[in-house]
């Protein structure tokens, strides 16, 4: 995150033929207002540094004990007498002070001092933050909403694991009215299963939902995923300062609170029409199409790096009172993005994979109700990924 920053106020510098400080004014302005970047992590860059000199020096980017050095850019030419790569970084009050490998290079920049970087991640030690910080760590482990008051795994809001990942809750304050449910009493005093369709027709006495959804197989699509499924997508405009404006910013609020994926698009949950690659023709939306009744019954368990083995856990479907589901696991599967320290150790082979299928196997086919299908799909050794690409610099790094 550091050096994409970095390296996109560089590239406005040189576009602009403006100083640094200028280019950093003008992505200030573009970005919405509480998600600016703060103005006082101006950095100094010219020819004899690059972004993950920079991120390096503010701590920001690190280099593990005996491991290879993270970087997205070739490493700039040292003098023989250079005292390293990176750059030392000495304090003077409120000043930040980088002296480069070539010691004629001294530049002075405002920056957050070293104790609000860690202060970040003590800030869960605070009492009043205890609960909130516990809350957040189990919507994130589980996949689950952040705003869901009755706790049935559906919500009101759109982001945050919202409706843009699960239908749209109908009713946050009642537990037992959520998308996917067969209807309570065939919907004839409220909507229990959220698809719009309840009360009772005057001119026979015959519920809507009877009349409309009775014998027509409904079922819910459901998807376990990774970042493809959950529709991972970094629209060009914001690296590309050709493109860039306020206007090209707008939705970064929004897909930073869907974790930069957009599920509302997916192709297997999508339903709203795409910004970022066209229309959207999703199965969701092709189940809608041949039967109604199967409103808003979709559910996106998709995370970028996502472990196979946690995929299904966080499924919304009672086997007793909910219909049948068609369930999509689709995954690269070889949990590249582990979060291990030494990544490469311990990603999932083969073997392992395995395992986990027939696990999330067996868990679905404790929890789903009769009708419902699996499909695998995707499955794949991706270890492809790292034989690949480990060892290529990424477009931006040109």
């Amino acid at each position: 995150g550091c050096v994409l920053v970095v390296s996109v106020i560089e590239q406005l510098a040189q576009w602009h033929n403006s100083t640094v400080k200028a280019a950093v004014e003008r992505l200030c302005n573009y970005i919405p207002g509480k998600y600016q970047i703060r103005r006082h992590m101006l950095c100094c860059i010219d020819r004899e540094m690059n972004a993950d000199v920079v991120c390096h020096s503010l701590k920001l980017c690190k280099q593990d004990p005996g491991q290879p050095l993270c970087h997205l850019y070739p490493p700039p030419k040292r003098e023989k007498h250079s005292p390293g790569l990176f750059y030392a970084v000495a304090h003077a009050g409120q000043k930040c002070q980088i002296i480069s490998a070539h010691s004629s290079h001294i530049c002075y920049y405002d920056c957050f001092r070293p104790k609000i970087f860690t202060g970040f991640s003590s800030v869960c030690a605070f009492p009043l933050l205890a609960n909130l910080c516990e809350k957040i760590k189990y919507v994130i482990r589980n996949k689950l909403p952040f705003e869901d008051f009755d706790e049935d795994k559906f919500s009101t809001f759109p982001t945050l694991r919202g409706y843009h990942w699960r239908g749209r809750d109908c009713n946050d304050k009642n537990a037992t009215v959520y998308p996917g449910r067969r209807p309570d009493n065939w919907d004839v005093k409220s909507d229990s299963n959220c698809n719009g369709i309840w009360g009772v027709d005057p001119k026979d006495g015959i519920p809507y939902e009877e009349k409309f959804c009775k014998g027509a197989d409904s079922q819910g699509v459901v998807l376990l995923g990774d970042s493809a499924g959950a529709h991972f997508h970094i629209p060009p405009e914001w690296m590309t300062v050709t493109q860039m404006s306020a206007k090209s910013f707008a939705n970064l609020p929004m897909a930073f609170t869907d974790e930069l994926d957009w599920p509302q698009f997916s192709e297997i949950t999508g339903f709203l029409n795409s910004t970022i690659g066209g229309w959207t023709d999703s199965l969701y939306l092709r189940l809608r199409r041949r039967n109604r009744c199967n409103h808003r019954d979709l559910q996106n368990i998709s995370q970028n790096g996502m472990l196979t083995v946690y995929l299904s856990f966080s499924l919304a479907r009672n086997q007793l009172l909910d219909n049948p589901a068609i369930v999509i696991y689709a995954t690269i599967g070889n949990d590249v993005c582990n979060g291990n320290r030494d990544t490469l150790a311990h990603m999932t082979t083969p073997k392992e994979m395995l395992s986990n299928v027939v696990q999330a196997l067996q868990y679905l086919d404790s929890r789903l109700p009769n009708g419902s299908h699996v499909i695998l799909t995707g499955l794949v050794d991706g270890r492809f990924l790292w034989d690949n690409l480990h060892d290529r610099y990424h477009p931006l790094g040109k």
